[in-house]
């Protein structure tokens, strides 16, 4: 028998032999590993931007962070990776061993020096530029280059050029002391700054190059600075990393219901909406079980919806326990038939959105909910319409996927009030502000036929608008739980009275005084409003007051969250309560 040392079971797997086109079997992930979250870095986009800005691929690519184990197995991008951070660090060190940097300093003093031996003053200005010129402070030749009377005198134009050699002067100092030159050939100052831009390229790359390596950012790389460094072959080799990036999150994104129109830019399926809301909920309940007032794991169900036997087309936010199998199977025959002649005719049977058609509903709900949704111009503030946006959507997943029997509507408040889809929540902004004028007394008439909405400042913060929609909303609704989510992070700015339309700031009383009323009617009508109060640069003690006097005439709460946390006190607290009445 042959003799020798025997390889040690399990420390190579058996049978891989050969690199399957890009990927190696060896070091491709498992299938079991959790893909990357990409549908969260896309409602990251939107709902920072809405549909002001539209999200492109590699935006995208940009934006989702990966782990490295999750893209090992695509060629080269180890090797590639350190073989560019190998080149780079040996052309830093070459040019550390080439040059040396004493004698260019000292010429960078000797050149500023020069200048304040030879610069001849005006008199009355001769000890403020001695001065200024010893202290070697750019902003004092500058302030003494502005008081001139005449900046194209000569000793104006000296003031210039002394100002770009003591800019000079910082420049070589910085490459002196940040680099460790061990060289002997000298530079002059011009070929001090290029090699001091030189390295910094280098720098720059290399981290970004050891973030690519760790986080597998391939996105991070400065590929048109690269090329000034790198070879062509090494350079199309990191493009196609970065197109095999590219392309695999691009998978990604069809798989967790990113669409793609035909200028490149994404957009947000009903798929992509059910798992941003299921990730969302995850972390909202996840925080609340390590704080130990978690949820119950006892299956929470009401009474559900009264399906009727009419249908309708499907539309997102529709339960699709509504679903009417049979006609949606049938649809979808007829539209594959319908397309026989197309070049999809020899896939296999698909059903899509278009197909579905669902059962209408008449609700039988146990709690109706109206959610006010500020959107007024101190919202933009720290980005606290983010929180909200995205408060919305948790609580419409919560509602969709948990109790779909239970009404909810949201209002979008501003100036005026208006209802929004949810389909429309990740596209609101908050409005512009188009006046800055400290104090602001309007009483328009909103009769007038030729007033357009568009003309008004649309940043005021009517709530008593606002409150009066949700209550007329709600009225409709069959069920004694109703209530109202006010999110604000103040006091209001506008009111209605009868067809006049009041702006009033600073706050004033008389809009105060007609939302308490409206509140007052929402009372009468059995509506708890809770009043969630998030923060704000300007809020001030009445801010506060005026949420408890809300929320309390009605008998609901005030609810002061950081903003951060608003999805997690919304959502929690309509759970809570759903135990309550159940």
């Amino acid at each position: 028998m042959p003799t020798g040392k025997t390889k040690k079971a399990g420390n190579t797997p058996g049978g891989v032999i050969h690199t399957y086109q890009r990927y190696d079997p060896v070091q491709f992930p498992s299938p079991t590993a959790p893909a990357p979250d990409v549908v969260s870095s896309a409602f990251d986009h939107m709902l920072q931007w809405g549909n002001a800005r539209q999200l492109t691929a590699e935006q995208l690519a940009r934006a989702v962070r990966l782990d490295p184990d999750q893209i090992k197995g695509m060629q080269g991008f180890g090797p590639s990776l350190e073989s560019l951070i190998a080149m780079l660090e040996a052309q830093k060190q070459k040019i550390l061993e080439t040059y040396e940097c004493d004698s260019v300093l000292e010429k960078a003093w000797q050149q500023y020096d020069a200048f304040i031996e030879s610069t001849i003053p005006p008199e009355n200005l001769k000890e403020r530029f001695f001065t200024s010129a010893h202290g070697r402070q750019i902003y004092d030749l500058e302030r003494l280059w502005y008081d001139l009377p005449d900046e194209r005198s000569d000793f104006a134009r000296t003031l210039v050029q002394m100002m770009e050699a003591l800019g000079q002067q910082y420049q070589v100092e910085d490459l002196y002391g940040r680099y460790d030159f061990t060289g002997r050939q000298p530079l002059s100052i011009e070929e001090a700054l290029d090699v001091k831009q030189q390295l910094e390229k280098i720098d720059e790359l290399l981290e970004q190059l050891k973030q690519a390596l760790e986080n597998a950012e391939i996105y991070l790389i400065d590929m048109e600075a690269l090329a000034d460094f790198v070879e062509e072959p090494d350079l199309e080799e990191l493009s196609d990393l970065q197109q095999q990036v590219k392309d695999y999150l691009s998978e990604l994104a069809e798989q967790q219901g990113l669409t793609q129109n035909s200028s490149g830019e994404l957009g947000l399926s009903p798929k992509a909406y059910k798992t941003f809301q299921g990730r969302l909920l995850e972390k909202i309940f996840e925080h609340l079980e390590a704080s130990k007032t978690g949820r119950h794991d006892s299956v929470l169900a009401g009474e559900g919806s009264v399906e009727l036997q009419a249908v309708k087309q499907y539309e997102f936010g529709d339960s699709m326990a509504h679903m009417d199998f049979p006609q949606s199977l049938i649809n979808a025959v007829i539209r594959h038939h319908t397309n026989a002649n197309s070049s999809d005719s020899n896939h296999e049977l698909k059903v899509t959105a278009e197909d579905i058609v669902i059962h209408r509903t008449r609700n039988a709900p146990k709690c109706a909910t109206s959610v006010i949704m500020d959107m007024s111009g101190s919202m933009r503030y720290e980005g606290q319409y983010i929180n909200v946006k995205k408060m919305a959507l948790a609580l419409q997943g919560l509602i969709t996927s948990e109790f779909p029997g239970d009404h909810l509507d949201f209002i979008e408040m501003y100036t005026h009030a208006k209802p929004c889809p949810p389909n429309e929540i990740i596209n609101l902004l908050p409005k512009p502000v188009t006046i800055n004028d400290p104090i602001v007394r309007y009483k328009i008439d909103m009769s007038n036929s030729q007033l357009s909405e568009y003309q008004l400042p649309p940043h005021f913060t009517n709530i008593q608008h606002a409150l009066q929609l949700a209550r007329l909303n709600l009225a409709n609704v069959d069920t004694p739980n109703r209530q109202i989510i006010l999110i604000t992070d103040g006091l209001p700015t506008a009111h209605y009275s009868d067809h006049w339309l009041y702006l009033l700031y600073p706050p004033d009383p008389l809009t105060e005084d007609a939302t308490l009323r409206e509140a007052a009617l929402c009372r009468q009508a059995g509506i708890t409003i809770n009043f969630f109060l998030i923060p704000s640069w300007s809020q001030s003690e009445e801010d506060i007051q005026f949420a408890y006097r809300v929320a309390e005439s009605t008998e609901g709460r005030v609810f002061f969250t950081a903003g951060s946390d608003l999805d997690r006190y919304v959502v929690w607290d309509y759970v809570s309560r759903k135990r309550d009445i159940i």
